[in-house]
């Protein structure tokens, strides 16, 4: 991946709210600081439970170490926020973050954004994406889908955002749940604009290095 120089580092909001699916979450933030760049990372209450559950991972929900999570030489670009931190830098319009990713996103906190109920950082986070007209992704896993969930997806993507169902495609040939990790992720880099080669992409000659064998082409 292609380390973003000093002018170049961009700023990202990722949130991990109570939603299936917290390796997305992990992954993405693993990847945009191995690519240089500054994240603001936030997680709800059911969010660190998801991530005890799916991940195994055990952290204070009163003082949650999130840096812990990532390699030592990436933590110097992650800035770990509070949920009731409603005046931390996502929060603010003109801190200059420039997208905000909610992933996993749960049905609820989906909601709340779609209706400008913001009652902690990661729905403020969202809300100001949407109100300064940035880019907002959400992920949601959620099935299957009821009509108020479609309802409030369609809202907020009549609001602008970027709704990314967690849903791996497998024309590539995943042969790990890191494949399958991999591919939602690289889609939401996509929309984000950055630069990563964590899948193959159809039709390229030259893939990154994958479990896929010439054979198997």
């Amino acid at each position: 991946m292609t380390v973003a120089s000093r002018e170049n580092v961009r700023r990202f909001a990722v949130c991990y709210s109570g939603g299936s699916g917290i390796a997305y979450g992990i992954r993405l933030v693993e990847v945009l600081l191995d690519a240089g760049h500054e994240v603001h990372l936030c997680a709800t209450g059911a969010g660190l439970r998801v991530l005890l559950h799916e991940a195994g991972m055990s952290v204070d929900p009163d003082r949650p170490d999130l840096a812990s999570l990532f390699e030592p030489r990436l933590r110097s670009r992650l800035r770990v926020h509070a949920l009731a931190a409603v005046e931390a830098t996502p929060a603010s319009g003109s801190a200059g973050i420039e997208a905000v990713v909610v992933v996993p996103c749960s049905m609820g906190t989906l909601a709340r954004i779609a209706h400008g109920f913001s009652s902690n950082l990661v729905e403020r986070a969202a809300d100001v994406a949407l109100k300064e007209g940035r880019t907002l992704v959400v992920v949601p896993r959620e099935t299957p889908l009821s009509a108020l969930h479609l309802k409030n997806m369609l809202v907020l993507a009549r609001l602008g955002a970027v709704v990314l169902p967690a849903m791996p495609g497998f024309y590539h040939r995943p042969a790990t749940v890191e494949d399958l990790v991999d591919f939602v992720v690289g889609k939401i880099l996509d929309r984000l604009r950055v630069e990563h080669a964590i899948v193959r992409r159809w039709g390229a000659s030259s893939p990154p290095a994958s479990p896929w064998t010439e054979d198997e082409e």
